[in-house]
């Protein structure tokens, strides 16, 4: 009780200092997150190769964060971002195949600024679970737009989702979401609200609009990856082609914000969610996404206030996106929501220029059963070695024998956190974490992506569309994944009464469901019987019409990865209703008759809870 009293007094007197903003005056926030890019990918951070006069001004009409660090892959940064916690305290464990979905027992920044008063809304990737209550509108967020999954396999004209229903839009996917967000930043301009743009880009598929495309497609690499043997200067072009388009959007906002005259009280944030997807200039640091070495998991993050932050102030100390939470909590007096232990920190003190005196700290970084701790000098990577990062910036010449003690004392401080983290079975974090499920990217070897043991939930009266994608099921028989890739797949070659596809799915309301199929299907093979089957529920229906549009070839720029999907336009079959149980069962979609060569393909299967009495 001492303690909370001297807090709450301590509370009271820092905000009474005008360190938070007062509710009457709370700033708006504007956050934008890439995805995949590196640090080396702004001309903030040293590229000539690139322009990005938006972004960039973010950081020199505010303040830089000089080492900030992410996660080595996309949905854990996200958990860590929202919640201010390392991301498997969360449940968090890979990024596709439910594996990505963050539990419904954290509590996040957009609840708490919800909870406050702020309109909030989410445009572009979520990436932290689909289904009611992981899904963004059961997140804090009264508006959502975009895509839930971590990867998506349409950039023009893509199908986004819009209250639960997919819709086709027009034109380029960061673009489309951008103009989403400009609308509600107009609708809100008169309130508080919080607007979070998540980008699709530099993420692969290479694909980017053409006028921003002519600018780099014979351009010269004239600044090279760390080790160059290892970049491809197409993919490096598309990559910067795609910052610059990102730029451009960035540059809209901070127009719009301008014109409403709500741009002196907005806070602005940008950073991305881990190291480039390919190796390209980094700063001369090592590694790549996937990895826990410096340049996997360094990021830039500019925040600007014009109210309130100075401008031009750069940061050394070390920070995360685990302080983001704290951060803003702090700086606009907005009651964070839940209580369960923050691993971030408060850096207002810090952003404001208010303090010197900072205190030590390690910031952690794991997946796919490598590890690594980062001080303010130092680092220990996955393999035990130490790196002194002021004058080894590349991790080039290993420090263990010159420093004994910070070696040992960084190894001891690993090997704790591993332990809290994940238990007392040391020997089993790596499997415990990732070891064999995370996503393929373009320079992965593709592996086996194991569908998440925690059941998809489905039957909320608050959302009663739920959306199972292929990339949450499992194929057996012959049944395949259209790329090795689950993300943006869809499955194929049912061609089999053997053959069948599964969602264990976990029903919160006992009701009548509509069901629908997005399929595709060979005019000569329609008219296959298929069962829907979920407990002692039954649904039969047969697919008609045929449907078999051809495979898009307006989406790249450059030859997609062989592990991402090749899409087309999938048509909806309403298959009929079935009665489902509340509970724990497989959802098993199987054929009974196929008087053709093939059955169908299956991009998504969706479930509408039914007011009670409608059949």
């Amino acid at each position: 009780m001492k303690r909370l009293a001297s807090m709450t007094c301590f509370l009271f007197v820092w905000m009474m200092s005008g360190t938070a903003a007062s509710a009457s005056e709370r700033p708006n926030i504007v956050i934008f997150l890439a995805d995949d890019a590196g640090w080396g990918d702004y001309r903030h951070s040293g590229n000539h190769q690139v322009l990005t006069p938006n972004i960039d001004s973010i950081a020199t009409a505010g303040v830089s964060l000089d080492r900030f660090f992410v996660c080595p892959v996309c949905a854990p940064t996200r958990a860590e971002f929202l919640t201010g916690r390392y991301y498997p305290r969360g449940g968090v464990c890979g990024v596709s195949t439910g594996q990505e979905r963050l539990n419904p027992s954290e509590k996040t920044l957009t609840e708490a600024f919800k909870a406050a008063g702020y309109a909030t809304g989410a445009f572009g990737k979520w990436h932290n679970g689909s289904q009611w209550p992981y899904h963004p509108k059961a997140r804090g967020f009264d508006e959502y737009f975009g895509y839930t999954a971590g990867h998506w396999g349409e950039y023009v004209d893509a199908p986004l989702e819009e209250e639960g229903r997919m819709i086709r839009t027009e034109g380029y996917i960061v673009d489309v979401c951008t103009d989403r967000a400009l609308r509600y930043i107009e609708k809100n301009a008169a309130r508080p609200f919080l607007c979070y743009v998540p980008f699709t880009t530099p993420h692969s598929p290479w694909s980017v609009p053409e006028n921003d495309w002519q600018r780099f497609k014979e351009m010269p690499i004239s600044q090279t990856a760390t080790d160059p043997t290892k970049e491809n200067a197409d993919h490096t072009r598309c990559a910067l082609a795609m910052i610059e388009n990102q730029d451009r959007n960035v540059g809209r906002v901070l127009a719009k914000l301008h014109e409403l005259k709500v741009d002196r009280n907005t806070i602005v944030i940008y950073f991305s969610d881990n190291g480039p997807n390919t190796s390209r200039w980094n700063g001369g640091m090592k590694g790549t996404k996937g990895g826990t070495d410096e340049g996997s998991v360094r990021s830039v993050c500019y925040l600007r206030w014009p109210a309130r932050l100075p401008a031009g102030h750069t940061v050394p100390q070390i920070t995360g996106a685990i302080d983001l939470l704290p951060t803003l909590t702090a700086l606009t007096g907005v009651p964070r929501v839940g209580d369960k232990p923050l691993d971030g920190r408060d850096l207002s003190p810090l952003l404001l220029k208010q303090t010197t005196d900072w205190p030590n700290r390690t910031i952690f970084s794991a997946w796919n059963g490598k590890f690594s701790a980062r001080t303010q000098t130092h680092r220990l990577d996955s393999e035990g070695q130490l790196f002194d990062m002021e004058s080894d910036p590349g991790q080039t010449l290993p420090a263990n024998e010159k420093d004994p003690t910070s070696t040992a004392r960084l190894t001891e401080a690993l090997n704790a956190w591993r332990r809290e983290i994940f238990g007392s079975q040391e020997t089993a974090s790596a499997d415990h974490l990732n070891s064999n499920k995370t996503i393929a990217t373009s320079h992965d070897t593709p592996r086996k992506y194991p569908v998440d043991p925690r059941p998809f939930t489905v039957g909320y009266r608050e959302f009663p569309i739920t959306m199972l994608p292929a990339r949450d099921g499992e194929p057996h028989g012959g049944v395949a994944r259209s790329a090795s890739a689950p993300n943006c797949s869809y499955f194929v070659n049912w061609t089999t009464k053997d053959d069948r596809m599964d969602w264990l799915i976990d029903v919160h309301t006992s009701g009548r469901y509509a069901i629908e199929i997005d399929y595709t299907c060979p005019v000569s093979d329609a008219g296959s019987l298929v069962e829907l089957s979920c407990g002692d529920g039954r649904l039969v229906g047969r697919v008609i019409p045929g449907w078999n549009p051809p495979l898009y070839t307006n989406q790249d720029t450059l030859p997609r990865p062989a592990g991402e999907s090749k899409m087309k336009e999938f048509r909806p079959l309403k298959l009929g209703t079935i009665e489902l149980k509340q509970g724990v069962a497989p959802l098993t979609l199987r054929a009974l008759e196929i008087p053709g060569q093939s059955v169908m393909d299956v991009r998504r299967v969706t479930l509408t809870l039914l007011p009670a009495g409608d059949s």
